[in-house]
């Protein structure tokens, strides 16, 4: 049993190391991948044989990070793991993404890969070590597998790409992207970026794929080292037969139907009735043939809409490779909502609304690498009316959450620091209609609502969906792809942005061997696109509305000295929840770095929050003589009333200031615990306060 660790430096100064055959020996394939002091288990099991009817490959990855890894107890009443984290559900679609195209056509054994965090340093991420480690447990085993690949995260800091960084490297890192391919080509990229320019972004891209080739390579060694002979597998084949028969009926009309140029539902409504009409007229000689059928009309369909792109540049809704569908967007549909839009593109369509809330409604974020509090949110929504169909409404699965964090990660970069605007923000994206790259429309229908909600966005942000179709003799490069052109393509590759630079972006490859010159032709071409775009959603709404809704929260905030802290909370917190019961308010206090108390004043109205914010003011001897203070009598002299203002804080209202005519007795007038409004007239020596009534009163004739 050889169970040591091999080590390579695959970046400068960035070493990754590998272990197989000390664990879970009993998979197909095991190896413990270490970086630092962060590990990660990844196993990869597959079945030997397909379930009897299984017409696609279900393939399952799961990438798990304990708490324990990190020396920590799971947040939360029960102490241990549940569901898995929106971060774990992330790193695993990133895995999945680079691993699926490489298994062999027509592969449908039960396969499973599970990346399993062990060691935390706390500084490297184990995601893309997920990614090395799933393609070499896959690459030693005797699953079939077109492998190895590599994922690497790339960084900049101070103009310089640094492989693999750390979180604090990060910290200062104008781009956060995980890049993800095989010695000949890249297959996926996902990140978001600081308005990086396509032409950086290509260097990135480069810059990680020579580090993927050394990990590669890498595993290369492993193999010839540990590796087990690879099963056997032939891919089923057509019955010749059946197949000619299903050619001869049905190619010439599936052609003339994909060149007429169809909207969605009249495309799918006339294809529909040339498959059914096929396998009526066959399933009677092949009633055991019905899937096989099925999937050779569709191959016929993928052929004819891929030869109609290559051969004549035309798309089957009668667009060029360059064309934008028609867009017509709205902001403000949504009344009670803080902001609201809608956004068309063609047959997609993405209704979004923003809320605006208060500290109170952040998130406490508890994962393995992040405790922070998040302030901003975007979720995304798949409704199955969205596409025609009926089905059940569940909690949102993997595609809806990678969705929304791509949306989300495209309008992060843009948006105001909560010290700067201090609101707590969720924005959602429910996809009404579906029929290509609803995610990026969740992009453009989140920057449009956030502007009608007033939120100072830096600069409109805008996505776009482009596909690709590879021939053997050339590439066509698609813009604005609908979903049967994402389905028969070779590539999804998605990127957001302002109109100086990039902000985020999504590629994943169905095929390799594509070169860096066709990913910077579909770059600029994207660029071209995301111009159009945000010109059109420029005539509806350029910048952010001057006022907030009238049914958002408003804010006060205010600065008072570090040793008054303890006066405002009070003994217990006394004070400070009497203050927001009374004023119907909500109050934080933090003290900064230099020892001032920061203090935020959220209500459903500004007289609330000023009300508030006056009391404190009051409490910390910040009285303003001419203001009105709302009090409480706490005791009834013959010469006049003491009237708290503020905790700890009273003051005289004299007999001859209750009222404009003449008062004989106090008590006809007030009551101990009456609340009145009052005016201080002036503060006077030894910090005395002298109040009036009769100043906020009306005189009568």
């Amino acid at each position: 049993m050889k169970e040591d660790f091999r080590s390579v430096e695959f970046a400068p100064g960035k070493v990754l190391s590998i272990e197989t055959g000390r664990l879970a020996k009993q998979a197909d394939g095991a190896v413990v991948v270490r970086m630092g002091d962060t590990m990660t288990l990844c196993t990869a099991v597959s079945a030997k044989e397909p379930k009897p009817g299984q017409s696609f490959f279900p393939l399952t990855v799961d990438h798990r990070e304990s708490f324990s890894a990190g020396g920590r107890f799971p947040g939360g009443f029960i102490k241990r793991e549940g569901r898995p984290s929106e971060k774990e559900v992330l790193s695993s679609r990133l895995i999945d993404r680079v691993l699926r195209p490489l298994f062999p056509k027509g592969y449908r054994c039960d396969t499973q890969i599970i990346s399993n965090v062990v060691s935390s340093d706390g500084q490297n991420d184990a995601d893309v070590l997920g990614g090395v480690g799933a393609s070499a447990a896959l690459h030693i085993s005797d699953v079939p597998f077109a492998g190895p690949i590599a994922e690497v995260r790339v960084g900049r800091v101070d103009g310089e790409f640094i492989i693999n960084p750390t979180l604090d490297e990060l910290e200062n890192s104008d781009l956060d992207m995980i890049v993800g391919g095989t010695v000949d080509s890249v297959l996926m990229i996902e990140g978001e970026m600081h308005e990086v320019s396509e032409k950086d972004m290509l260097e990135a891209i480069k810059a990680a794929h020579g580090s993927i080739i050394t990990l590669c390579e890498f595993q290369e060694e492993l193999r010839e080292e540990f590796g087990k002979p690879k099963r056997e597998y032939t891919p089923e084949e057509y019955p010749e037969e059946l197949e000619n028969k299903v050619r001869e009926l049905a190619t010439q009309k599936i052609k003339d139907h994909v060149n007429v140029g169809l909207g969605k539902e009249e495309y799918s409504a006339g294809l529909k009735e040339i498959k059914d009409g096929t396998v009526a007229e066959l399933e009677e000689e092949y009633e055991d043939e019905i899937g096989t059928i099925k999937e050779v009309l569709s191959d016929i369909e993928k052929a004819e809409l891929r030869n109609l792109i290559l051969e004549k540049k035309k798309r089957i809704d009668g667009r060029t490779p360059t064309d934008i569908r028609d867009i017509w967007t709205q902001a403000g549909y949504i009344t009670r909502a803080h902001g609201s839009s809608i956004f068309t593109r063609g047959e997609t369509q993405a209704l979004v609304s923003v809320t605006l809330g208060t500290k109170k409604d952040e998130q406490a974020v508890d994962t393995l690498f992040d405790e922070e509090a998040k302030q901003f949110f975007l979720h995304y929504n798949f409704p199955p009316y969205s596409v025609g169909e009926a089905g059940y409404m569940r909690g949102p699965g993997r595609r809806e959450i990678g969705h929304g964090h791509l949306a989300e990660r495209s309008l992060r970069m843009m948006m105001p620091s909560f010290d700067d605007f201090g609101y707590v923000i969720r924005v959602i994206s429910d996809i009404t209609e579906s029929n290509g790259s609803s995610s990026m429309a969740s992009v453009c229908g989140g920057s449009m609502a956030l502007m009608d909600a007033g939120v100072p966005l830096k600069k409109p942000v805008a996505g776009i969906a482009m596909g690709m179709i590879v021939g053997d003799e050339e590439t066509v490069v698609l813009s604005d792809i609908r979903g049967e052109e994402d389905f028969m393509g070779d590539m999804d590759f998605k990127t957001a942005g302002t109109a100086d630079g990039i902000t985020s972006c999504q590629m994943d490859m169905k095929v390799g061997g594509i070169s860096f010159e066709i990913i910077e032709e579909a770059l600029e071409q994207a660029h071209e696109g995301r111009m159009h775009i945000l010109g059109k959603m420029a005539e509806t709404i350029s910048t952010a509305r001057e006022s907030l809704s009238e049914f958002a929260p408003q804010f006060v905030k205010m600065e008072i000295d570090g040793d008054m802290i303890g006066a405002v909370i009070g003994p217990g917190g006394k004070v400070i929840q009497t203050l927001q019961k009374e004023t119907d308010t909500e109050i934080w206090i933090e003290e900064d770095e230099q020892g001032k108390g920061q203090i935020t004043i959220s209500a459903d109205s500004l007289e609330k929050a000023q009300d508030a914010q006056s009391r404190i003011k009051a409490i910390t001897g910040h009285l303003d003589e001419g203001a009105t203070y709302k009090g409480v009598v706490k005791s009834i002299k013959d010469f006049g009333a003491f009237v708290e203002v503020a905790p700890g804080r009273d003051g005289l209202l004299h007999i001859s200031e209750i009222d404009h005519k003449h008062v004989d007795k106090v008590s006809d007038y007030l009551s101990v615990g009456d609340e009145l409004d009052v005016k201080l007239l002036k503060i006077e020596p030894g910090n005395k306060l002298r109040l009036s009534r009769k100043a906020l009163i009306e005189k009568e004739g």
